[in-house]
């Protein structure tokens, strides 16, 4: 086990310092001059060429990745090319909503999705197992922003029970804080719900055909015991890597919900960056979100021998 966490461990960095070279890359690459950019329309070239000279865009593209690997282990993401200010403080103070709204959306789809699933394949070919097959496809097909759109219109705008957009610090008071969050839960979760739903589906009923089930229920188990003893535990290696994978691709699903909800967190913080063309906080942004990404799938190799013991590497 030791072996397989330091070989898995030493992967992940791999994959890091390959993520890492891509986005140089491709923001070195990218149409648009920096220089010109913070020099701005009326600069002359003489203006523009002490810019490139002062942000080493003149130098060599592996004396600029080496410096800039070099920043990123000392905790220098760079400096915003318009807000003048450090990367990481930027995206720090627009963490709190998008943490927010991540979380919310991976408890109440993990909660509301896998409950789905284990009633759906208990109840396999019948009325329920239908409504909730339908539900989970629908969800899965329509768009975020639809049912974003939807939800303002119905919740905000006709019956006025929720606020329509914005968002509130959680230390100006828990009731205005998860109040705001709701609606942006909710749609960001239907997707989510409905991917989850329909893989605890069928690694249920691939469990629940098993010998071994057809004993337990022999020997009088309760049907309490036969799902969420043996089934579930034993379907739970697939389902939790839907979910491991489903919470790092949660970015995407929160950058249209931030900015359906005009939500100030890190999504929103991407799309101004990118109208923008700031290329420092686009960097910053894929760099800590694909750190997030193999980290995760990281913690979700390394539990599969938790959950099921019988897996060895």
């Amino acid at each position: 086990m030791a072996v397989y966490i330091l070989r898995r461990s030493i992967s992940a960095i791999g994959v890091m310092a390959m993520v890492g070279m891509f986005v140089f890359l491709l923001l070195r690459l990218a149409p648009g001059d920096p220089a010109a950019m913070i020099a701005g329309r009326s600069a002359t070239a003489e203006m523009i060429a002490g810019i490139r000279e002062q942000m080493g865009l003149n130098d060599p593209l592996p004396v600029q990745f080496i410096r800039w690997v070099r920043d990123l282990i000392g905790g220098d993401f760079g400096t915003s090319i318009f807000a003048g200010r450090p990367v990481l403080e930027l995206i720090s103070q627009r963490l709190e909503p998008t943490i927010s709204l991540s979380i919310l959306t991976m408890i109440v789809s993990v909660t509301v999705g896998v409950s789905f699933g284990v009633l759906a394949a208990w109840r396999a070919g019948g009325l329920v197992d239908r409504i909730l097959t339908a539900f989970a496809t629908v969800g899965f097909s329509v768009p975020v922003f639809v049912v974003g759109f939807f939800l303002i219109y119905l919740f905000a705008i006709r019956t006025h029970w929720l606020p329509v957009q914005g968002y509130q610090p959680i230390d100006h008071g828990f009731g205005p804080w998860l109040v705001h969050l709701i609606l942006p839960t909710v749609t960001l979760s239907v997707p989510y719900i409905a991917f989850i739903a329909r893989i605890t589906r069928a690694s249920m009923l691939e469990v629940l055909s098993e010998d071994y089930m057809r004993t337990a229920a022999a020997k009088g188990a309760s049907s309490y015991a036969m799902l969420f003893h043996h089934a579930l535990k034993n379907a739970g290696a697939p389902i939790l890597t839907v979910i491991g994978l489903s919470f790092a691709g949660l970015i995407g699903g929160v950058v249209i919900t931030e900015t359906v909800f005009n939500i100030p967190g890190v999504g929103r913080l991407v799309v101004d960056a990118i109208n923008n063309r700031d290329y420092p906080i686009i960097q910053g942004v894929l760099i800590l979100v694909s750190g997030l990404y193999v980290l995760i799938n990281l913690a979700v190799d390394l539990s599969y021998t938790l959950i099921d013991p019988r897996i060895r590497y």
